[in-house]
């Protein structure tokens, strides 16, 4: 499988940050003279764990880096490694540690970034995004997810306070620039009726006057590869879902390779009467005959 060639940051950054404290890990493990197994059966873990701490396959808990700290006589470190860890946490927070409690909490938090920022620009190459979503449509995304990640059951709670936010689509102060695929406005991710409830709906935003809705159509000629979606929210921060995770992305290098994706998509994107033709055409093509009366 070929890699995006944007690949050196998020995901890789990532990576690299968890190698790095694995390697200090490392090296205070051969400063206190002890072997893996002895470490290990010190702390009345499996030897397994140590190997994948130092090599970066697993990432330490607080506790995990006390009781290391510890039993290297290098407690002097901790805190140093733990603003390491709290650091690596926030660039990779996994689905199941954000989502721990339910869904409703994480549409809270998105809500404090809301209320910061002034300029949304989200691109989105498989879904509709979270807050131009119909409440029916948000359901089916909030389903998909308990199912899959196996999570509380707050699906009520979520969609409300996912309607909610939407709120801010109506503020004055707020700029939104969103850029989706034809293939998002074509997944059947959601019943048929549902689906074109969702797409009416942006036909509808897309007219709002602080609202740009761009549309890239199959036949498009590409110039940046679709590779994933993501969030910018202003000048700080470029979020990224995965399956397993959420990547926070704050580095300014980061912020600007995103930014000039993001504008490589806009451009060849299509708005305003050009976008509502390729949503109603989508619409003309899902939508279901009508029956014709029998005498």
């Amino acid at each position: 499988m070929t890699l995006p060639p944007n690949n050196i940051s998020g995901s890789s950054n990532v990576h690299e940050a968890r190698n790095a404290l694995g390697k200090r890990l490392r090296e205070l493990r051969s400063s206190a003279a002890l072997s893996g197994r002895q470490l290990a059966e010190s702390l009345s873990w499996p030897p397994s764990k140590v190997s994948k701490l130092e090599n970066g396959r697993q990432t330490p808990s607080d506790d995990d880096v006390r009781d290391w700290t510890r039993a290297t006589n290098a407690e002097d470190e901790t805190e140093a490694l733990l603003a390491s860890l709290h650091t690596l946490e926030v660039q990779h927070a996994e689905w199941q540690r954000i989502l721990r409690t339910g869904l409703k909490p994480h549409q809270q938090d998105l809500t404090e970034w809301d209320q910061k920022t002034r300029l949304f620009r989200a691109f989105e190459a498989t879904v509709i995004p979270g807050l131009l979503q119909t409440a029916e449509y948000a359901r089916a995304r909030f389903a998909e997810g308990i199912r899959r990640l196996k999570l509380p059951n707050d699906i009520n709670e979520a969609v409300a306070a996912r309607m909610q936010r939407q709120k801010i689509l109506y503020r004055p102060d707020k700029r939104f620039h969103f850029i989706l695929t034809e293939a998002a406005l074509r997944f059947r991710l959601c019943p048929t009726e549902v689906m074109l409830g969702q797409l009416d709906r942006l036909v509808s935003l897309s007219q709002l006057t602080n609202v740009r809705l761009g549309i890239i159509a199959f036949e498009t000629q590409y110039a940046t590869s679709p590779w994933h979606g993501f969030w910018m929210y202003d000048n700080e921060r470029v979020l990224v879902e995965t399956f397993s995770a959420a990547l926070d992305l704050r580095q300014p290098q980061e912020i600007e390779l995103y930014g000039n994706a993001f504008e490589q998509l806009a451009a060849v994107a299509s708005y305003g009467r050009s976008a509502r033709v390729i949503i109603s055409r989508v619409i003309d093509d899902l939508a279901p005959e009508p029956q014709e009366d029998s005498e």
